[in-house]
This record gives structure tokens, sequence and C-alpha cells, in this order.
């Protein structure tokens, strides 16, 4: 787990360093820069060390004199694959993942990608043919960004925010106002805040040939929707299976592991799942201190979830480490946060950023977390009506359905709306609800454009998408949700929020058997018995709390912004709004968002929805002001030509 940079042709190494430099937050544990004897591609690794910490893990990595890596991630069934390469006459000098990437890439070329089971980007360079090989993960856990320069120049790092140097100038993309308002569609696209800077699509490996980048998908999740049992007590228990061995493979390091422990059921399914394996089912690859629970607490919130995160941690007994989120620092720390994050988000990443860097300051840094459980077993209340169209005519899966929003909206769920008792009222609340945006599709489309405004067209990955009506009305939605809408976006932010203080984040989740099976898997074995997420609690109930397993209500992993703004916030907010140059700026509606923020501030119960929307409002001009503006203070590389270094 890394920042990684290169560029076509080398840099002076002075002017590299300095933009190398730029990603020391995510590889504080080293520092290395190589150019090939022509100078045609210098690359640089800033390296967080996780696996084999010793001096035969640095990069830029070299095998057998002819490929050299450039690598951000962790590889989890490396020692399988190490055996099946050692078989085919691979050598090996390190014990690092990174050089079990070289030998597959050299023993099956890109057919390599789909045998990998982890997150990556990287960058192979072939001596033999001069040629650049860059790939991005199955779905993008881990960020990869390019220029592509008309002098046939090119460069790509981790972060935007190192590829700076590179660009002649730096310009807001053109379609910055439209990304600034659909802040969970854009990142599913190649286009990013700053003009000239793309992102690499997950699931796809590119060569930068004849000075342009050519791709090719190697992953699309429909290609791998399979046969489940037909009984839903046989899918519990394959389900239970895989997901011990996706938590398993992942407790493998040589740096202390823990998890961000909310007290829902995802996280605590991640937790619950690497205390048994560490008891029950040893591996040499586990990381010696792998039982760590970081507690995010916000007392005087309704976000806060102490109690239920510490069922967990006394079920299993461990000693758990509370993070009381502090607003007043986090607001001091602000500017900086949304220089780390460089993009435009939702909410505020003071919670997520506080709670890992409290995880590095206790010895971890790896978080084994729960992300991605929503968009895979519909933990959303907007996908209600997709669910009622796959119950078809079936009264006992209506009743159903009605039931489990009931319970969901009865309990002390903050997403969920007035619940309805029957058919009549369920059609009401889903047509006065954001859910009417789920069914647009059945209108006609003259209806439809009262309801949507216009939209650029970004190139997208979309391949397959026509088919995944076999998927079903619910798998269909979520499919879109998991690879296009919202899975995206919290992976970067996730990456971000944790790599500013050096820590990694595995997804057990994300391993991609998991989301083929919960694919391969019908609406009714996500939603049962009153319940969501039905398969994931059924299979993992016997090794959890119950209340814990089977608890209705769901909070999420968020910012109590409204709490925040009406108190420890409100003078920020407020001296924000008599700034000259807020009131001149033209990247927001000013008018709108500071009557959005008023509102908030003297509501004396504003909802968290209302905050959110009102602070989101305000974050492309503080995103101006605190990361713009210090993006065009960073020095341009010198691309004149270099003596090997």
């Amino acid at each position: 787990m890394c920042g990684i940079l290169g560029c076509m042709p080398a840099v002076h190494p002075g002017s590299f360093a300095e933009a190398l430099n730029l990603l020391q937050h995510r590889g504080p544990d080293g520092f290395h820069i190589w150019a090939d004897i022509s100078n045609s591609i210098m690359l640089g690794h800033r390296r967080l060390a996780i696996q084999d910490c010793s001096e035969n893990g640095i990069q830029p990595l070299h095998y057998k004199n002819r490929y050299t890596i450039t690598y951000n991630g962790e590889i989890y069934n490396f020692p399988e694959l190490r055996k099946e390469l050692s078989i085919l006459g691979h050598h090996f000098f390190t014990n690092t993942d990174t050089e079990i990437i070289l030998a597959a890439f050299d023993q099956w070329g890109n057919a390599c990608w789909e045998k990998l089971n982890g997150m990556w980007a990287l960058a192979i360079w072939d001596h033999h043919h001069h040629r650049l090989t860059l790939c991005r993960d199955r779905f993008g856990k881990k960020p990869l960004y390019y220029v592509q320069l008309s002098s046939g120049r090119m460069a790509f790092a981790s972060e935007m925010k190192a590829l700076i140097p590179f660009l002649p100038e730096i310009a807001l993309s053109e379609y910055f106002g439209w990304m600034s308002q659909n802040l969970l569609v854009y990142e599913s696209t190649n286009q990013c805040l700053i003009k000239n800077i793309f992102r690499f699509p997950a699931g796809h490996w590119g060569v930068f040939k004849n000075n342009s980048l050519q791709l090719t998908q190697y992953w699309n999740t429909l290609d791998h929707i399979h046969a489940v049992p037909a009984k839903f007590e046989a899918q519990a228990e394959e389900f239970k299976s895989l997901f011990l061995d996706a938590c398993k493979i992942r407790m493998r390091a040589d740096a202390g592991i823990g998890t961000a422990l909310s007290g829902g059921i995802d996280s605590s399914a991640v937790l619950c799942s690497i205390a048994y394996n560490g008891r029950n089912q040893p591996d040499e690859y586990y990381a010696e201190n792998r039982e760590n629970a970081f507690i995010a607490t916000m007392p005087g919130t309704p976000l806060d979830e102490v109690a239920y995160a510490e069922m967990v941690t006394d079920y299993l007994n461990i000693a758990a480490v509370k993070v009381q989120i502090d607003p007043v620092a986090g607001l001091n720390q602000l500017p900086e946060y949304l220089y780390l994050t460089e993009d435009i988000y939702i909410t505020s990443p003071v919670p997520m950023m506080q709670t890992y860097a409290a995880a590095k300051m206790n010895g971890v840094s790896v978080c084994i977390d729960g992300h991605g459980a929503d968009e895979l077993f519909a933990g959303y209340d907007t996908f209600m009506f997709n669910t009622f169209l796959d119950c078809g005519l079936n009264p006992f899966q209506i009743k159903n359905l009605l039931e489990t929003y009931r319970n969901l909206a009865a309990s002390d769920n903050l997403q969920f709306a007035k619940p309805p008792v029957n058919y009549l009222d369920y059609i009401q609340w889903v047509s006065s609800n954001r859910n009417v945006f789920k069914f647009l599709k059945f209108l006609p489309d003259e209806i439809k454009k009262l309801f949507l405004k216009p939209k650029p067209n970004l190139p997208a990955n979309e391949k397959g998408v026509k088919n995944i009506h076999q998927l079903g009305n619910l798998n269909s939605a979520l499919f879109r949700l998991f690879h296009y809408d919202n899975l995206p976006t919290l992976l970067r932010n996730y990456d971000r929020y944790s790599m500013a203080s050096g820590v990694e984040i595995r997804m057990p989740f994300l391993d991609h058997r998991i989301v083929s099976y919960c694919f391969s898997v019908p609406y009714t074995s996500k939603f049962r018995n009153g319940y969501t997420k039905a398969l994931l609690r059924y299979a993992l109930a016997s090794i959890m709390p119950e209340k814990v397993a089977f608890r209705r209500s769901k909070m999420g992993f968020q910012t109590p912004i409204a709490n925040w703004m009406k108190h420890e916030w409100k003078p920020f907010f407020l001296d924000t709004l008599q700034e000259k140059e807020f009131q001149q700026t033209n990247l927001i509606n000013t008018l709108e968002v500071s009557g959005k923020l008023v509102e908030v501030i003297q509501n004396p119960n504003p909802t968290y929805r209302q905050a959110e929307i009102a602070y989101s409002g305000l974050i492309p001009y503080l995103w101006h002001k605190y990361v713009f503006k210090r993006f065009q203070k960073i020095p341009k590389v010198n691309w004149q030509p270099q003596i090997q270094t």
C-alpha cells in the first residue's frame, strides 16, 4: 500500500522527487526513484511497509532483468500464487506480493489479472519491448490517474496532486459544474475536476503505445454470475465459508491490523470473522497483532453507536480504543483534510480522518473494514420499489417486503421515511420520496423530462450493463449502485481518509468471489423474515452477538453535521458567508447556498439530510479555496533530458 508516480519520458530527478513527495502521506516508510538507461521512463514509489517490511520490499522492483514495477495495493492470495509459480519454475528472492505480480505477469501476461485476489494500481515496464502496462483492480479500490499530453508525454499517479507538476496549466474541467452537482456519479467516469487529468478505469489494463493509452477490460461481474443452491440455508453456509476465507486472506500482513467498528452488522461481521479465524483457522501469514477495534464516539449526537460496538468487543473479549471525535480540532484541520482528500465530498471527512489517525497512533497500519455490504445487500431504503417489482403477484413476498420496511422505519433508523402499511400507502410513499427516481424508467419520456435534468455525455465503463436485466430488478439496481453510482465514490473517499494517515483499508465484501455470489443470489435472500441483508445475518449469526446480527437500525459512519453546524462550526459557516471571495464566486449559487446554511443553523431541529445538502452546496467553494489554489502553487517539473541516475 503506497503512492506511485511515473512519467514518459524521464524528467529531472529533483523535479520528479518533489512531485513524488506530494504523496508522502501514502507512503511514509520509504522513497525511491528509478529511470531506465535511455531515459524513456521514470518510476517512483512512496512505501507503506505492510508485507516483507525489509529492504527486499523496496520499489520500484525488478524481475529477471526484464520487468520493473511500481505498485500500490495488496495481493492477498500471494502465498497460493507463489506455490503455483514455483512449480512452473519461477524463483523468488523476497517475501513480497510485489514479486509475485511480476512473476505472474511474466508467466501469463495480461491474463494474470484475473488470478489476483486483492486491490491494486500498478505500472510495469517491459525493458525488452519498451512498453508500459498499467492496471487497476476489478472494482477500483486503489486509485490511478493519468495525464496524456499532445507532445507524446504522459504521467500517472495515485492522486491528482502528484500530476499537477506535469500539466502545462492548471484549469477546472469543463464538467466541473455538473460534477459538483452529481457527487455520487462522476467517480465512475474518466473525468476529474482538473482539466486534462483522467481517471484510469477499474477492471482494466492498458498499454501506452504510439503516444496513446489503449485500454482493455479484463473484468465484468456479469461474466461471473453462477448457479447457487436453491435453499436459503445452503446459500448461507456457502456464503459463510466464502466470507470467512475472504477475511482470512486479508489478515495476512507483517504490520498490525484492526477494524474501524461502528456497531452495525457490516463492520461487526468483519471483526467477528477476524476473531473466529484467528482462534480457529491458523495461517502462517496472519499478522501477529490483529484483534484491534477502533470505535468513533460522538457523544450527544444521534450518530453515536458506542453501545452496539461495545456489544461486539465484549462478546469477543477485545479491548477497544474509543476515538472521541473532536469537531473543533477537525475544523482547524479542515483545510488540510480537504487538500488530502483532494476531491469534492458530500460530507465532512473529520470523523473518518480522526479514526484512522488513531489507528495509526496505536500501531495499526491495516484496517479490515465492512465497506461495500450496503451496495451488495440493499442496505439503503431507495431499493424498495425495485424489490416490489421482483415480488410480482406473490402476496407472501409483498407482505415480507412491507414488513421489512415497517421494521426499519419503526427502529431508531435515521435513513428511512414513514413506513407504508398497505399497497396504496406504499405507492404514495414511493412517489413522495426520493425513491421516485428509481421508477422513472417506467414513465413516458415526456414525463421523465419533468424530473430529470440533462447531463453531459461523460465516458463511463458501461460494458455489459445492457444485460443486467438478467439479474432481476433489485440486483440490477444494486449492480448500478455498486459499479457506477455509489461505491466508486465510497472507495475513493475511504482510500483518502485512511491513506492520509498511512493506513490501508482492506474490504472483505469486495472480494470478487463475494461480489459474484451476492449478484447470483435472488432478492429473496436479501429481504427475508422482515430483515434486510438476510443472507449476511443468517450466515454469520453463530459467530456474532445476536442483538447486533439482527439489529434493525442503520446509521452509517457519518458526520453529525447538523449538530456541528448549529454549535462548534457555526461561527465558521457564518464567517464564510461574509467573505468577499464567497460572495463573488461563480462556482456556486451563493444566494441558494447561504439560504440553506442559515436555515439549518436557525432551525431548532434540522435533519441530517438538510444539513448534508447545505454543507455539500458550500463544498465546491471550499474546495476551490483550499485545494485548487494550493494546486496552483505546486512547481512544474523540468522535462529536460537527464543523465542516467
